[in-house]
């Protein structure tokens, strides 16, 4: 035991990967609804390793709270920049309001028992179950112009604020915007059935008649048909057959054709197709199968129907789309052949309804042969074909530059005032993730290295607080008491039900939106889910993504301010 503990000295590089192995192995747990998560089970357990009196350096844990916070900027960034040019504006200011009053409420609570500013910042940073104000509130801290000890004492208690109302923050919050808020805007049934009206409406279709814009939606078909019908009597082209079909009211498009025994593939629209030919179709496949009456028999022609079918990801960045609707997307000819198989934005997944509005940094999922997916992809901005390669160029000199602004310090009224390393690092962030969606031919960040940068940057800087921390966490507990998790349950409790209040009577929000924007203004994900599973519905995304990415930004940035407000 003495060379284990000795060995974890001498290598504390050692003890933290166990701690992020056994935190995220403990964060999956569940009893019913409940969890830990991932974040307070690897500060848990790094309070727990850190009972061995682990040193570890301070440059570690400011390393991977950099690229957390550039992660987090990045794939908001979009969608922030966007809420501030006027787009969903209630949306922006319905955030700008509630993190406000967020700050405003935790400070009320925070002046009232007295609490220091680490005291602050943990309690802002649990009850809000914002992690991120951990490493804003320690680096706001180094700053204040206090006795080296006193900053010591209160870097050292935001953890163990944290630890104590993270956990009522979370359920609570889950609780109270799934239950109690349905409640409040007229009970859970009201709310669900004005939830499948809502729905009805945003897939209303008034410029195509093509109802593929459901949420299981339904991939295109390729069938192949011997041409022997009357149509083909006299001699036909490629474009007389589509022609034909578009006059049915109908989307499908010869794809390949098989003539005197030749394969041609991606026919041209003045190929000719005559009586014994076989051709391929592609279209909905309600549609197809209703064409043999003037076709001719569908035939298994293995050879002919052999050929790829592509689906990839596509990045809005043609300003003609900003905007744009899925009904109207569709109705671009660019769109012709393909589908739209799933929506997302800063990460969430949105309902594929007609009247979705779809907005440059979105990523949108198509499928279609690989002609088609190309012209499509061209159109609407740029196709995100899967690849494992980050732009290491664009997140290295992104944090340098964005901590390095962060770090300049200037006075007022002789307090020091920064953004801070972090605030830069999340600013940097922000921007470099909008010039991407303007310019996506750089800066490009795979999906699964932004997940890495933002989960494995979190822990590892929670895992080194936890171990640095846990000599006097016990002791810290003892400090605060049992009344910080009644601080707590107040500061997470009145802004949301404030928030929903405000979401109903004053913006005037769906009860679903309402209560998808009360949740993104809080930042809170697994509310969000909650929310979606009481309602059986994912449209109270549409609420939850700007309000989001505003928030996101802000509750972090305020992270400082609390901290300056309880100095």
């Amino acid at each position: 035991m003495d060379w284990l503990v000795q060995t974890f000295r001498d290598n504390p590089s050692i003890p933290i990967f166990l701690t992020l192995g056994l935190g995220f192995w403990i964060g999956k747990f569940k009893y019913k609804t409940f969890s830990l998560g991932t974040v307070t089970s690897v500060l848990l357990v790094g309070v727990l390793v850190g009972q061995l009196d682990i040193p570890i350096s301070g440059p570690v844990k400011s390393l991977f709270f950099l690229l957390f916070l550039f992660a987090i900027g990045y794939s908001v960034g979009p969608q922030f920049f966007r809420a501030l040019k006027g787009t969903g504006i209630k949306q922006v200011i319905f955030a700008v309001v509630m993190c406000v009053l967020t700050l405003a409420v935790t400070v009320g609570v925070a002046k009232i028992f007295g609490y220091n500013p680490g005291e602050a910042a943990g309690l802002f940073a649990g009850a809000q179950t914002i992690s991120a104000v951990i490493g804003v509130g320690d680096d706001t801290i180094k700053t204040l112009g206090a006795s080296a000890a006193d900053k010591q004492n209160w870097m050292d208690i935001i953890p163990v604020c944290y630890a104590v109302t993270y956990i009522f923050g979370t359920i609570g919050s889950a609780y109270i915007l799934s239950y109690i808020g349905p409640m409040m805007l007229g009970g859970i049934k009201k709310v669900r059935q004005q939830t499948i009206e809502l729905e009805k409406t945003l897939n209303d279709s008034s410029i195509s008649s093509d109802p593929s814009m459901m949420n299981a939606l339904r991939p295109v078909a390729f069938r192949a048909y011997s041409v022997e019908g009357e149509f083909f009597n006299n001699a036909s082209t490629v474009a007389d057959v589509e022609k034909h079909i578009s006059e049915m009211d109908r989307r499908m498009f010869v794809e390949r054709v098989r003539s005197n025994g030749q394969i041609i593939d991606s026919p041209a629209p003045g190929q000719s197709i005559a009586k014994g030919d076989v051709i391929v179709l592609s279209g909905r496949r309600e549609f197809i199968v209703e064409d043999e009456s003037w076709l001719g028999p569908e035939v298994a022609d293995a050879e002919l129907l052999s050929f790829p079918v592509e689906k990839i990801p596509v990045m809005i960045a043609n300003k003609a789309m900003e905007g744009k609707t899925i009904d109207e997307l569709r109705a671009v000819p660019a769109m012709q052949g393909v589908a739209i198989v799933s929506v997302s934005r800063a990460g969430q997944t949105l309902p594929v309804l007609a009247k979705t509005k779809l907005y440059r940094g979105d990523m949108i999922t198509v499928a279609g042969l690989k002609r088609e997916v190309d012209a499509a992809a061209k159109e609407i901005g740029y196709a995100d074909r899967p690849s494992n390669v980050t732009d290491m160029v664009f997140v290295g000199l992104g944090i340098f530059i964005g901590a390095l602004i962060g770090a300049i310090t200037i006075r007022l009224g002789g307090i020091p005032v920064s953004l801070s390393t972090s605030g830069g690092a999340l600013i940097a962030g922000l921007v470099l993730g909008w010039l991407r969606s303007k310019h996506p031919t750089f800066g490009r960040i795979p999906d699964s290295s932004v997940w890495l940068l933002n989960n494995l940057g979190l822990n590892m800087f929670i895992a080194v607080i936890g171990i640095t921390a846990a000599p006097t966490f016990v002791s810290g507990i003892k400090e605060v008491g049992a009344m910080l998790f009644v601080a707590g349950v107040i500061a997470t409790t009145l802004p949301l039900i404030i928030g929903i209040w405000m979401g109903d009577k004053i913006f005037k929000f769906h009860p679903a939106i309402n209560l998808g924007c009360v949740a993104g203004s809080r930042v809170t994900t697994a509310s969000l889910g909650a929310i979606q599973d009481a309602l059986g519905s994912t449209t109270p995304a549409l609420g939850y993504t700007i309000t989001y990415a505003v928030a996101n930004t802000l509750l972090i940035l305020m992270g400082v301010a609390i901290t300056l407000i309880c100095a």
